[in-house]
C-alpha cells in the first residue's frame, strides 16, 4: 500500500466525516422541533415489507458493511495490516479500545441492560479521521495510519461481536439458503471470476436469506466482502496502484463516495435524532447513559492508549513514527468517537425499547462529542 493511497483514504474518510457530523446535527434539531413528529412518523412508514427504517438500517448498511469488509480484506492482504508486525499495535490498541469500555459500561448495568456492553466498544473511523485532520499537517502522517489501521480491526471486533451476540432465534432452513448462496460465492472465487454482477446478485439472495434466519442481514455485506478476489497485477510505471484491477479494488472504489457521502448520512439522519427535550431529567444519568458515555469517554483512552504504551515499552512493538506520548494520547482520546457503529449496535442491544434506547444514544452522542473536543485539544496543543 502505497502512501498517495492511504492519502486518497484518509482524505474520503476524513470528508465524509463532516457530512456525517451535519447529518447528525440536522437529526438533533428535527427530533426536538415542531417536526419531531413528521421526522418519526416518516422513518416509521411502511415501503413495501419493511419500514423506511429498517430498510436504512437492514437494507443501506448492508452495503457499509460491504465497504467495511472490502477494506478489512484489502488491509489485511495488501495493506498496513499484511504483515504481523503491522498488526500488533494496532491490533493490541483495538483489543484494550474494547475490553475497558465494555467493562466500565457493566460496572454501572446489570440484567436487562447489561446487553449494550458492546456500544462503547465501536470507533468511528470517519468522525475520528475527520477530527485528526483537522489539526493539519502538524500531526505525524503515522499517527493517521494507526488510527485508521485501529479503527479497521476494531470495525472487525464489531462484526463478530453483532455475529456472536447480537442475533435473535435463527431459522435452519434459511440458515441453510445463506450457506448454500454463501458456498456459490466461495466458488465464483475459486473458479477466478472477475465480473462483479454475479456475486453482487448471489449477495443480494444472501441478504434476503440473512434477514429472514435471524443472523442481522448486514453480516450478509461482510461475507460477501470476503469473497469477493482481490488480485494483483503489474503496475505500469504511470500508475501508482497495482491492484487496479483487481474486483475487490474496483468495487472497493465505486462504493466508497456513495457509502460516506450518502448512506452513512442517511444512517445518521435517521437514528441520532434524539429527542433529548421530552426524555424524563432522570434518562442524562441514567445507568446506560452513564456506561456508554463514560465507556466511550474514559474507557477508550484508558484501553488504546494503555495497551499502546505497554506494547512499546515491553518492545513487543513500535510507537508511531515522529508521534510523541501526548499526541497519541490525543489520538486514543479520538477513538472514544463511537458514533456510526455504537448507535446500530444500540439498535440491537434495545430493541422496541425507545427510551433505553434515547439514553443509550444521549450516551454516544456526550461521549463522542467530549472526546472528539478534548481530543482535537490535545493535539492542536501538542502540534504546537
Amino acid at each position: 500500500m502505497r502512501i498517495s493511497a492511504i492519502r486518497r483514504f484518509l482524505d474520503s474518510q476524513t470528508s465524509a466525516g463532516l457530512v456525517l457530523m451535519a447529518a447528525a446535527a440536522v437529526a438533533l434539531v428535527l427530533a426536538n422541533s415542531p417536526l419531531a413528529a413528521g421526522y418519526a412518523g416518516l422513518l416509521h412508514r411502511h415501503w413495501g415489507p419493511l419500514s423506511v427504517e429498517h430498510w436504512i438500517n437492514d437494507g443501506l448498511m448492508a452495503v457499509f458493511f460491504l465497504l467495511v469488509g472490502l477494506e478489512i480484506k484489502r488491509e489485511v492482504l495488501d495493506g498496513q495490516l499484511s504483515t504481523w508486525p503491522r498488526r500488533i499495535l494496532p491490533g493490541l490498541a483495538a483489543l484494550g479500545g474494547m475490553v475497558v469500555p465494555a467493562l466500565i459500561y457493566l460496572a454501572f448495568n446489570r440484567g436487562g441492560t447489561a446487553s449494550g456492553w458492546a456500544i462503547p466498544a465501536a470507533t468511528d473511523i470517519a468522525f475520528a479521521l475527520a477530527v485528526i485532520r483537522l489539526v493539519g499537517d502538524r500531526v505525524p502522517a503515522s499517527l493517521r495510519v494507526f488510527l485508521a489501521a485501529l479503527a479497521i480491526i476494531d470495525d472487525l471486533g464489531a462484526v463478530a461481536v453483532i455475529a456472536a451476540f447480537y442475533s435473535s432465534s435463527l431459522s435452519l432452513v434459511d440458515l441453510g439458503g445463506a450457506a448454500a448462496m454463501l458456498a456459490l460465492l466461495v466458488a465464483f472465487n475459486r473458479m477466478g471470476m472477475k465480473r462483479l454482477s454475479p456475486y453482487l446478485l448471489v449477495g443480494l439472495v444472501l441478504w434476503v436469506f440473512m434477514i429472514r434466519s435471524g443472523i442481522h442481514a448486514t453480516i450478509a455485506g461482510v461475507l460477501l466482502a470476503f469473497t469477493i478476489p482481490m488480485t494483483r497485477t503489474p503496475a505500469r510505471p504511470d500508475c501508482e496502484d497495482d491492484t487496479r484491477d483487481s474486483p475487490l479494488h474496483r468495487l472497493e472504489h465505486a462504493l466508497h463516495k456513495p457509502v460516506g457521502f450518502l448512506i452513512v448520512p442517511i444512517f445518521g439522519l435517521a437514528n441520532a435524532g434524539v429527542p433529548v427535550l421530552g426524555l424524563p431529567v432522570s434518562a442524562f444519568a441514567a445507568p446506560v447513559t452513564l456506561g456508554v458515555g463514560l465507556g466511550l469517554l474514559l474507557g477508550k483512552v484508558v484501553g488504546v492508549f494503555g495497551m499502546t504504551m505497554l506494547a512499546v515499552r515491553i518492545g513487543v512493538a513500535d510507537a508511531p513514527a515522529h508521534a510523541t506520548t501526548t499526541q497519541i494520547l490525543g489520538t486514543a482520546l479520538l477513538c472514544g468517537i463511537g458514533f456510526t457503529m455504537s448507535i446500530f449496535i444500540t439498535l440491537l442491544a434495545f430493541p422496541g425499547d425507545p427510551l433505553l434506547q434515547a439514553e443509550a444514544k444521549l450516551g454516544v452522542l456526550a461521549g463522542s462529542l467530549v472526546a472528539g473536543l478534548l481530543g482535537y485539544g490535545l493535539l492542536r496543543r501538542a502540534a504546537r
